[in-house]
């Protein structure tokens, strides 16, 4: 078995590419299902964003998995492997677990450190589960890779700086109030950037929004999202008066707001504080008008100033994730090492328990007077001997299975206990089955890993 991540993101193709590879969610369940039933895949999930779109997947071999999942998506997406190959990335083993680990705790993402694409995992790994298309290996690796995610959040601050422009102008906004509840906004001009300042405003418990626009009805479009009023330029000087927090973003090749302009409406203001951003280029608002009392005026480069420091703090903070991430993938790779001796312990734990249940047999036939109870005294106790004796060759058997020349003492084991008939036949069992699945209509299945002796996933 092998673990096998195959995807396109905003690092390895533009948008005009990702694009023509978003799953439909309306047809997840049956592109999930397509891709279980395709040869070479145990279980799959897959993960689709507006910038990310993987395909993870347990498979039998590392060679065919790459070919039939490319094979899936030229398919599934009617594009011919040449025009998309180039864009893909491809994970394999220990490089596919340290991948999804990055993913989740928001290393690989476009902003370093966001929160949502641990949802977006989430949701993919839960949908799968209920779509039976995970098994053994991904039950365990997708919930310790969200476990890990909100533990980096938790330990790290790497969630704690602002940095995008639109929000490093709602940290420092508040800082200067305290508390954003309650304030006004005004928006001169109705641009995205606007916009976006403003929803994040809004957000922090900002409730009143208006918007003055040289064109009245882009004003109303804008103020009609924030059940705000809308004004045209020219009533600009009247609605500044009452704004706490000003966010400016036109096309004007002039200033906009001047500083003889502002200077007798911070008077009629009493001194009352003004939150000023400048996002636009050419800058808006006359630079001079900082120099007013109780007026914070920023602009785009105070923005992004801010940003820059912001995420240099936060790769500092990226650098003891990648350090819990490498801690995360040696205790993934010791599960999977003792994974790999469930069917020796198994077959070990079968046999003594037959030995135990012929001896008991043969006792209540040699003393057939004994009452109900004194046989299930006698059952009890024979047993909780031998899963006393039990109990150090087992600890000793997942523990020669992180050794580095565990095939040869599981080998040896194996051989002590007799036990080759027992897992030949445990192993053909579990093919039979895992065919059986294959071959079962996909809404009565549930995914089932076979899991072999001795075979060690995540190999170097």
């Amino acid at each position: 078995m092998h673990i096998l991540t195959i995807g396109i993101n905003h690092k390895t193709a533009p948008v005009e590419i990702r694009e023509r590879f978003a799953f439909q969610e309306e047809r997840m369940a049956e592109a999930l299902q397509t891709l279980y039933q395709t040869k070479s895949i145990l279980e799959c999930i897959i993960v689709s964003t507006c910038n990310r779109m993987e395909i993870h997947a347990v498979v039998d071999q590392l060679h065919t998995g790459r070919h039939f999942i490319k094979g899936f998506l030229a398919n599934w997406f009617g594009i011919e492997r040449e025009q998309f190959e180039d864009y893909l990335y491809v994970h394999e083993n220990d490089d596919a677990v340290r991948h999804l680990f990055r993913v989740v705790c928001g290393l690989d993402s476009m902003v370093l450190g966001e929160t949502q694409i641990l949802g977006q995992v989430r949701d993919a790994f839960l949908f799968a589960q209920e779509q039976g298309t995970t098994g053994t290996i991904f039950n365990m690796f997708f919930k310790q890779a969200i476990t890990l995610a909100k533990r980096a959040r938790t330990e790290t601050r790497i969630g704690d700086n602002a940095v995008s422009v639109s929000y490093a102008a709602v940290e420092l906004a508040r800082k200067i109030f305290g508390s954003l509840k309650g304030k006004k906004v005004l928006l001169v001009g109705a641009g995205k950037m606007s916009e976006l300042t403003a929803t994040h405003l809004h957000a922090d418990g900002v409730e009143q929004v208006t918007v003055v626009n040289r064109t009245y009805e882009r004003a109303r479009q804008l103020a009609d999202k924030f059940s705000g009023e809308a004004y045209g330029i020219e009533h600009l000087t009247d609605v500044v008066q009452e704004a706490d927090i000003i966010i400016s973003s036109t096309g004007s090749k002039e200033y906009v707001i001047r500083r003889d302009q502002l200077e007798p409406v911070m008077k009629a203001r009493r001194n009352r504080p003004l939150f000023v951003i400048d996002i636009a280029v050419p800058r808006d608002l006359d630079p001079s008008i900082n120099e007013l009392e109780n007026v914070y005026l920023y602009d785009i480069d105070d923005l992004e100033g801010i940003v820059d420091a912001n995420l240099q703090e936060r790769a500092q903070e990226a650098q003891k994730i990648e350090f819990m991430i490498g801690e995360e993938i040696v205790a993934f790779q010791s599960w999977l090492k003792t994974l790999g001796v469930i069917p020796l312990i198994t077959s070990l734990r079968e046999k003594v328990l037959d030995v135990q249940g012929e001896a008991v047999r043969k006792i209540e036939n040699k003393l057939p007077e004994l009452t109900e109870q004194e046989k299930r005294i006698i059952r009890k106790y024979t047993k909780s001997m031998i899963n006393q004796l039990l109990h150090d060759p087992i600890v000793a058997v997942k523990e020669l299975a992180n050794e580095s020349d565990r095939e040869e003492k599981l080998a040896l084991f194996v051989r002590i206990f007799a036990l080759e008939q027992l897992l030949l036949e445990k192993e053909e069992e579990l093919q039979k089955q895992q065919e059986q699945i294959k071959e079962s209509s996909p809404e009565h299945h549930q995914a089932a890993t076979v899991i072999h002796p001795f075979e060690i996933p995540l190999r170097s």
